[in-house]
C-alpha cells in the first residue's frame, strides 16, 4: 500500500494540471498516466471523480463543474470522455522484458485493490451524472398532475411568446451544454462564472452557480451564489425557481432575490409553428427581519428590471419573439379557419339507413313480395269479403304485426332523415356588442357522447351559460362524435366572467324533458386562460363519465377597453359605496393574487379587518375583488383562508349586535345550495336546505364594509331579469321602440285548446291580467319565474301591456325567457273581455322560428264565467320540425292552462 501511495504522489507531480490530491474529494477511478519507477516502464491508471449525490445512472457520462471565462469564452473541463494526461508521459517500448509485464500485472492488481478499499470508505456511492434530457424525463415522471406555481409577489418582469417549442426554450436557458448563460454573463459584466451540474437533492433537481457581479457606481464587484431548482416538469411545461444571495453586500445576509421562470406552450401560430410563453416574476425572500426591508426592495426593483431587459434582448437574438399584437389577430385567424361539417345527403342517407333494421326490413319485404307473386289468390272464407283479406292463422297475425312494427321504425328513420337535412338552427355567428370583457367560445367537436336513442345514436346540442346569458349550438342528428365548428360570443361585461357552464342535451322537442348527456363547469379563476385556447373538456354526470364523453373547445377572453379598465370600474363602485376607493399598487395586487391563487386580471378593491364567527371568533382580514370575497387569518401559525364567488351568494343580511359578536353588528352571508363547498371550513352553520352561512363581525368601519360588500354583490350577482325588475320599479322597464301597432293574427289559424265554466266571478278572474298579487301567484304556480309586467296603457281604444318572465326548469330544461305583448278589449256585447297575446321565446332551440298566439275570451255568467282559449303558431322560418314542435307546445300549453285556472278557483275559494 505504501508503494501505491508513492505512485499516486509521483503521478500528481508528473501532471501539471493536477495541483493537489485531496483524499476527501478525489478517489482513484480513472486518470491514466505513465511514469518510470524502479526498472522498466509501468503503466498506472488513476481515475479522478468529484463526490456527487446525483441519481444513479451508470451508463451516463461523468460531468464535473465548468469554469467559464466570460471574457474569452473559453472553458476548461474534466470528464471521462477527455482524460487528462501527464505533460511528459513515458512511452511503453515494445521490447519490454517479461519481468516487466509480470510486475505491471501485479501493480494493476494492487491498484484495483486500492480503488476498492477507497470505494468502501465512501459514505455515499458516487454515480455519474445523467444527461440533461434524461433528467427532464425523470422529473416529468415525478410531476404528473402538478400545477404551475403562482407568480412571485414582486411582479412580472417578462411575459413574452417565442416561436420555439417549450422543451427547446428550456434547454436553451438551463441546459449545461448551452452557451446562453455565458453570453448573458458577458453582456451583464459578470466574471468568473462557474456552472455546477444538475443533481437531485431531496427529489428536487438543483444546480449551483457562482460568479462575480459587475461593479457599479455604488458598490464594487461581489460574489454571488445562485441556486436553480426545478419546481415543475410536466409534459411541455417547466417551472424553475432561481434564488440569488450576495452575502458581501450591505444587509446581504438578510435576504435573497428570487426569480420564477415559467415556460408553457403557447397557441399555435398561423404559420403552423409552435409557440412558447415565457413568464418571469420576481420577489424578495427575507430570511431575517430588518428595518431596511422597504429600502432594499426599492433598490432591487430597478436593477432587476434592467437585467431582464438585457435578458430579453439577448434571448431575442437566439429565438424569434412573437408579437403580442399579432396574436390578437391570431384569434380571428383561428376562428376564421373553422368550417362547419359539410352535410351530404348521401352521407346522411348511409348513416341513417345502413343498419340492421333497414336491411332486415328490405329482406323481409322482398321475401313477402316474392311469396305474394308465387301464391295464387285465396278464396273468400270466414268473415272476409271482397277487398278485405283477414289472417287465417295465429302465425299470420304475428307476421303482420312484425311487418307493421318494422314499417313504423322505417317511417321514423325517414322522418329523422328529413329533419337532419333541414336542421340549421343555432346561435352561431351572433356578435357581441359594446366594450369590455369579451368571451368567445368555439365549439369544435364532441367525442364518445352517450347513446340514448333506440337506434344507438343521439341528437346532441350544447347550451353554454355565462353571467345569466345562454348560447345554444345547432343540433347534430344521429351523432356520437359530432363536429360543430361553431362560434359563440357573449355580450361584453364590465368585469371578467367567473364561470362558464355548459351542458349537452339530447333533442326531443323544445318543451320535452330533455335528456342530459353530460355537463361541465369552467372556472376562469382557477384556470389559465392561455390553456383554454384549445382544450378537451371532460363531461360530468353518470352517463357521461361511463362513456368518457368530452368536448373540444377553444375559448378566448379579451378586454377591449384598454389600460383604464380598472380605474373605470373603481369609479363606478365609488358611486355605489359613496366613498373614494384607492387603486392598489401592483405589488399589493400580486400579493393578493398569490395568497388566493388568483389570475393576474383579478385585482384587489378593498380589505377590512374583522372576525370570522365560528365556534370561536377568528380575527383576520376580509378581501374584496370584482369576482370573489375571501378571508385570511393566521393564528398560532395555523392559517385559515377561503374564498367564494359573488354569484354564489344568495342573500346578505345584518344581524343585530349581541354578546357573542362583542357588541358589533354581524354580516350574515348565505350561499346558494351546493355552492362554495371549498369554503365549508369557514362557515358557521349549514341550514336544513344545505346552504352555507358565514358570519363576519367586529369591523373597524362597519358601514363602509357593509356598503362595499352590497355594492359588489349587486353588481355581480343580479341576473338580467332582476335588473329589469329594478328598472321596472323606476317605471322605465319593458318599454319598446315599437309603435302601438299590434301584431295581428289575421294570417294565423287559431284553434280552441281549452274551454270551461268557472265558478268564479269574471271580475276576480280578470285579476290574473291586472298585475297584482293574484296574477303573480298564479303565474309562479304555472312555472313562470321572475314575472314582471307593465301597467295597462290605452292605445287606440285598446289597452296594451308587456310581460316578461322565465320558464321554470320543470317546464323547459333550457329555462328560456318569454316576452309577450297583450291587448285587452271588451267584447262586442259588453258582457266580457277579449285578451289577445303574442309570445316570443328566447334561449330555446328553434325559438326564433316562430311566435305563439293566444286568445282568451271571458264571458260573464250568472253562476260565474265562461273561458275559452284559442291557440296558434305563426312560423317565421320554414322547418321540417313544425309538426313535432306544434305537438309539443300544444301539450305543454294545455297542462299550463288547466293549472292556471284551477289555481284561480283555489285562490277565490280560499278568500
Amino acid at each position: 500500500m505504501l508503494l501505491i501511495s508513492l505512485l499516486v504522489l509521483v503521478g500528481t507531480l508528473c501532471n501539471p494540471r493536477v495541483k493537489s490530491v485531496n483524499p476527501n474529494s478525489v478517489i482513484c477511478s480513472g486518470f491514466p498516466f505513465l511514469c518510470r519507477l524502479l526498472i522498466g516502464d509501468i503503466c498506472l491508471h488513476i481515475y479522478l471523480s468529484q463526490y456527487s449525490s446525483s441519481v444513479e445512472l451508470p451508463n451516463a457520462p461523468l460531468k464535473t463543474p465548468r469554469r467559464i471565462d466570460s471574457g474569452k469564452g473559453e472553458s476548461v473541463s474534466l470528464s471521462s470522455s477527455s482524460a487528462s494526461r501527464s505533460s511528459s508521459p513515458m512511452r511503453l517500448e515494445a521490447t519490454s522484458a517479461k519481468n516487466d509485464d509480470e510486475l505491471l500485472s501485479q501493480m494493476s492488481d494492487q491498484a484495483e485493490s486500492f480503488k476498492s478499499d477507497l470505494n468502501k470508505g465512501v459514505s455515499d456511492e458516487l454515480t455519474p451524472a445523467a444527461s440533461f434530457d434524461e433528467l427532464m424525463k425523470i422529473m416529468d415522471g415525478q410531476d404528473k398532475g402538478s400545477e404551475l406555481p403562482s407568480n412571485l409577489p414582486g411582479g412580472v418582469v417578462l411575459d413574452q411568446l417565442y416561436s420555439v417549442s417549450s422543451a427547446d426554450l428550456n434547454s436553451l436557458i438551463f441546459s449545461p451544454d448551452s452557451k446562453f448563460l455565458a453570453s448573458l454573463a458577458e453582456v451583464q459584466g459578470r466574471t468568473e462564472l462557474i456552472l455546477g451540474q444538475w443533481e437531485f437533492d431531496n427529489e428536487n433537481l438543483k444546480r449551483q452557480i457562482t460568479y462575480l457581479t459587475a461593479p457599479s457606481k455604488l458598490s464594487k464587484s461581489v460574489k454571488a451564489f445562485e441556486t436553480q431548482t426545478y419546481k415543475l416538469v410536466n409534459g411541455n411545461s417547466f417551472a424553475v425557481l432561481v434564488s440569488v444571495s450576495t452575502p458581501d453586500v450591505m444587509y446581504g445576509s438578510t435576504f435573497r432575490v428570487e426569480m420564477l421562470y415559467c415556460i408553457t406552450p403557447g397557441p399555435d401560430l398561423p404559420s403552423g409553428e409552435q409557440s412558447t410563453r415565457l413568464l418571469i416574476s420576481w420577489g424578495m425572500n427575507f430570511v431575517q427581519s430588518t428595518m431596511m426591508k422597504r429600502m432594499i426592495e426599492n433598490g432591487a426593483r430597478p436593477a432587476i428590471k434592467e437585467s431582464f431587459v438585457q435578458f430579453s434582448n439577448l434571448l431575442s437574438e437566439h429565438v424569434k419573439p412573437v408579437d403580442l399584437k399579432g396574436t390578437g389577430s391570431q384569434k380571428e385567424q383561428v376562428l376564421a379557419s373553422l368550417q362547419a361539417e359539410p352535410l351530404s345527403d348521401w352521407k346522411l342517407a348511409v348513416q341513417y339507413f345502413a343498419n340492421f333494421t333497414v336491411v332486415s326490413t328490405i329482406i323481409i319485404g322482398i321475401y313477402v313480395l316474392v311469396h305474394i307473386c308465387l301464391t295464387p289468390p285465396s278464396t273468400i272464407q270466414g268473415l272476409e269479403f271482397v277487398g278485405l283479406d283477414l289472417p287465417d292463422s295465429i302465425g299470420e297475425v304475428i307476421v303482420c304485426s312484425v311487418l307493421v312494427l318494422q314499417a313504423k321504425r322505417i317511417f321514423e328513420l325517414v322522418a329523422r332523415f328529413m329533419q337532419a337535412r333541414s336542421q340549421k338552427g343555432s346561435d352561431h355567428g351572433v356578435k357581441a356588442q359594446g366594450n369590455g370583457w369579451l368571451l368567445t367560445v368555439a365549439l369544435i367537436e364532441g367525442s364518445n357522447l352517450a347513446a340514448v336513442d333506440s337506434s344507438g345514436f343521439s341528437d346532441p346540442y350544447v347550451v353554454f351559460t355565462c353571467n345569466g346569458k345562454t348560447r345554444t349550438s345547432s343540433i347534430k342528428f344521429q351523432k356520437l362524435d359530432p363536429l360543430w365548428n361553431e362560434i359563440f360570443e357573449f355580450d361584453v361585461m364590465d368585469e371578467p366572467p367567473s364561470v362558464l357552464e355548459l351542458e349537452v342535451f339530447d333533442f326531443d322537442g323544445p318543451f320535452d324533458e330533455a335528456t342530459s348527456l353530460g355537463h361541465a363547469e369552467i372556472n376562469f379563476l382557477r384556470t389559465n386562460i392561455s390553456e383554454l385556447a384549445d382544450v378537451w373538456i371532460p363531461l360530468q354526470g353518470t352517463v357521461a363519465q361511463a362513456c368518457q364523453s368530452k368536448l373540444r373547445l377553444r375559448i378566448f377572453l379579451d378586454d377591449t377597453r384598454g389600460a383604464n379598465a380598472v380605474r373605470e370600474y373603481l369609479q363606478k363602485m365609488e358611486k355605489e359605496v359613496g366613498k373614494k376607493i384607492n387603486q392598489r399598487s401592483p405589488q399589493t395586487n400580486s400579493a393578493f393574487q398569490k395568497l388566493f391563487c388568483l389570475p393576474p386580471e383579478e385585482f384587489l378593491i378593498n380589505d377590512f379587518t374583522c372576525h370570522l364567527k365560528r365556534k370561536m371568533p377568528l380575527q383576520g382580514r376580509l378581501f374584496l375583488s370584482p369576482r370573489v370575497i375571501g378571508f385570511h387569518a393566521s393564528l398560532f401559525r395555523h392559517k385559515t383562508k377561503f374564498y367564494f364567488l359573488w354569484e354564489d351568494i344568495e342573500d346578505i343580511q345584518v344581524a343585530s349586535p349581541n354578546l357573542s359578536s362583542m357588541g358589533s353588528p354581524t354580516i350574515v352571508i348565505t350561499l346558494r345550495k351546493g355552492r362554495g363547498l371549498d369554503a365549508k371550513h369557514g362557515a358557521r352553520t349549514q341550514d336544513e336546505e344545505g346552504r352555507l352561512k358565514f358570519y363576519f363581525h367586529s369591523f373597524v368601519s362597519f358601514t363602509q364594509a357593509h356598503r362595499t360588500i352590497l355594492a359588489l354583490w349587486k353588481a355581480r350577482s343580479l341576473s338580467p331579469e332582476q335588473k329589469i325588475k329594478i328598472v321596472e320599479d323606476s317605471e322605465t322597464c319593458l318599454q319598446t321602440d315599437e309603435s302601438g301597432t299590434f301584431v295581428g293574427d289575421e294570417d294565423v289559424s287559431l284553434n280552441e285548446v281549452y274551454s270551461s265554466s268557472l265558478s268564479v266571478p269574471m271580475n276576480f278572474l280578470m285579476e290574473i291580467f291586472s298585475g297584482g298579487v293574484i296574477e303573480r301567484r298564479v303565474m309562479e304556480k304555472t312555472g313562470c319565474l321572475n314575472y314582471t309586467c307593465s301597467s295597462w296603457e290605452l292605445e287606440k281604444d285598446v289597452y296594451e301591456r308587456q310581460v316578461c318572465y322565465k320558464f321554470d326548469k320543470h317546464i323547459s330544461r333550457f329555462k328560456g325567457e318569454v316576452t309577450s305583448t297583450q291587448q285587452k278589449s271588451p267584447l262586442a256585447d259588453k258582457t266580457g273581455w277579449l285578451i289577445e297575446e303574442v309570445l316570443t321565446l328566447h334561449g330555446i332551440p328553434l325559438g326564433d322560428y316562430f311566435n305563439l298566439h293566444l286568445r282568451y275570451q271571458i264571458d260573464d255568467r250568472s253562476t260565474g264565467c265562461f273561458v275559452k282559449v284559442s291557440f296558434g303558431i305563426a312560423w317565421l322560418k320554414s322547418t321540417k320540425h313544425q309538426k313535432r314542435i306544434s305537438k309539443n307546445i300544444l301539450s305543454n300549453l294545455a297542462d299550463r292552462l288547466k293549472v292556471m285556472f284551477a289555481t284561480v278557483e283555489k285562490e277565490y275559494n280560499g278568500r
